[in-house]
């Protein structure tokens, strides 16, 4: 049995630590893991979001490799590679039956102990039992890591009803907002526009197939290039008021704006209902993902859908707090962490 893992301990934006933590034995329906890589994710970067969790250790896009399993489970081995998710439903609640599994009370109470951005870490038994995932033996770890936060581009995209055909625009191409470019288009999307602020991230977008435009620009083209009417999916990657703005002037009579990313408590957005009402515009919300969307994601990453290209930092834990300023710093798009 380990006993003790090295692991981040974020205490705020600027105080992140690397301890020594215990680990307690095993209880039944337990798996422990040594974690073979962590991706960083955009979400914590949102200081507001990180503080009233503090102080943890973050870290939810992992791949681990089984060290030792608790009593009674038979399902898994030593050595065996797997995608760990974060949380799991119970499967049989009133949420979970009309598949909302991420507002399942057992969903919100499961966690990784103590994290993703450590060394070691035991994986309780609701996601042991539904949303631990065997990698497949062609899968490169780097890959497998996309897992979890390709789920959420799935479940966003099927939430907002993308259709074959739909014209889509994505606000903010990092690199959540790439992975939302890419499946819409592998989906059968006509055209996807990607924009953004930044010049080297337009370049990316550009690169994958993207029709990249700047923010500045965003309405007069893509009205010009759709003959008036907008586009029928919007995408609204950064979590501000301003975004969603944005994306509310891109959008289609009968289309869909879709947030992808949550504002502070206090945030507020001065809907226009007139227009929302005569202009069936539809406003979709779409947070985390379940037991489906993650076999779907890793499902698209065993037949193909490329990812590696956009890794652009490999560190050790000890360099996480650099991984993090680069991101903040948008000289990143995929961070992972080496334990």
């Amino acid at each position: 049995m380990v006993e003790r893992t090295r692991a981040v301990l974020y205490q705020g934006r600027d105080n992140l630590q690397i301890e020594e933590v215990p680990l307690r034995p095993l209880q039944p329906g337990e798996v422990l893991v040594r974690i073979r890589v962590c991706g960083l994710c955009p979400g914590e970067l949102m200081d507001w979001y990180m503080a009233k969790k503090a102080p943890l250790t973050p870290g939810h896009e992992l791949v681990g490799e089984v060290v030792e399993v608790g009593p009674g489970v038979t399902t898994f081995r030593g050595g065996e590679r797997v995608i760990v998710h974060h949380h799991a439903p119970c499967g049989a609640c009133r949420f979970c039956r009309r598949g909302d599994e991420v507002h399942c009370p057992t969903w919100r109470a499961t966690r990784l102990i103590p994290g993703g951005l450590s060394a070691y870490a035991i994986v309780p038994p609701p996601v042991v039992e539904r949303d631990l995932l065997p990698v497949p033996p062609h899968m490169s770890d780097e890959v497998a890591a996309f897992t979890e936060p390709l789920a959420t581009v799935v479940k966003a995209l099927r939430r907002a009803g993308l259709r074959e055909g739909d014209r889509v625009a994505v606000i903010g191409l990092g690199v959540m907002g790439l992975l939302h470019g890419r499946v819409a288009l592998r989906w059968g999307a006509e055209r996807v526009w990607g924009i953004d602020r930044i010049p080297a991230r337009l370049e990316i977008g550009a690169r994958i197939g993207l029709a990249s435009v700047s923010a500045s620009e965003a309405v007069e083209r893509i009205r010009a290039e759709s003959e008036g009417m907008g586009a029928d999916l919007v995408v609204v990657g950064p979590g501000s008021i301003e975004a969603i703005e944005l994306g509310w002037s891109l959008v289609a009579s009968g289309g869909t704006l879709l947030l992808f990313t949550p504002m502070p408590p206090e945030a507020r957005w001065p809907v226009d209902v007139y227009t929302m009402y005569f202009r069936e515009i539809r406003v979709i919300p779409s947070y985390s993902a379940g037991p489906s969307d993650m076999r779907e994601a890793l499902d698209l990453l065993a037949r193909g859908l490329p990812v590696e290209d956009l890794i652009t930092h490999r560190l050790p834990l000890e360099e996480t707090q650099r991984g993090y300023q680069a991101m903040r710093a948008y000289e990143a798009l995929k961070v992972l962490i080496y334990p």
